[in-house]
């Protein structure tokens, strides 16, 4: 009946019922594994999944029609998990330069040794600001830059973070193709 994606947006902003249940139905289990990529926590998640529909549909009618909707709602998705883990975000250690070591980088035949879930569940393991800074670095494809903007911490901080959660990651994971 949707197949129109347009034709579905311009029914959620009539604020059609079934259109904007289409929608959610469509585009929500896309927007819950970007969140759940963010938060070990389910209630969270559901939290944030509602926060971000619930700005879908009372900002849909701002969407341009320029781009894809779905990066459209993506971002949206991204944004209020900024908003909603900022709030976690406290007392943040300043690293300096002199500090961190030296990049790491994984191989990627060992990342793709591994299925979905199993990487999944290695990032959901990094602690919180770590988790934060590789899903936007990595994922979003934000710089440094914008992550120190977003989260209220230095670019130098954000480089730590990514770097320690990448020796983390390459840890985990080197331990996890030994088994």
């Amino acid at each position: 009946m949707w197949e129109d994606t347009q034709l579905l947006i311009q029914e959620c902003i009539a604020r059609n019922r079934n259109a904007q249940k289409a929608l959610y139905n469509k585009y929500a289990p896309q927007a819950y594994a970007t969140i759940k990529r963010y938060t070990k926590q389910d209630e969270l998640a559901d939290e944030i999944l509602n926060d971000a529909f619930f700005k879908v549909f009372t900002k849909i009618s701002s969407y341009s029609g320029t781009g894809s909707f779905e990066g459209w709602i993506k971002k949206v998705v991204t944004n209020t998990v900024m908003d909603h883990l900022r709030k976690y975000i406290k007392d943040q250690q300043v690293y300096h330069a002199e500090d961190m070591p030296e990049e790491v980088y994984m191989s990627d035949d060992i990342v793709g040794k591994l299925s979905y879930k199993e990487l999944l569940a290695v990032v959901q393991e990094l602690p919180d600001t770590q988790r934060i800074v590789f899903n936007l670095f990595v994922f979003e494809d934000y710089k440094h830059k914008e992550i120190s903007e977003e989260l209220g911490i230095t670019e130098v901080n954000s480089r730590w973070h990514l770097n320690d959660a990448r020796k983390r990651l390459k840890d985990k994971i080197n331990s996890i193709m030994k088994r």
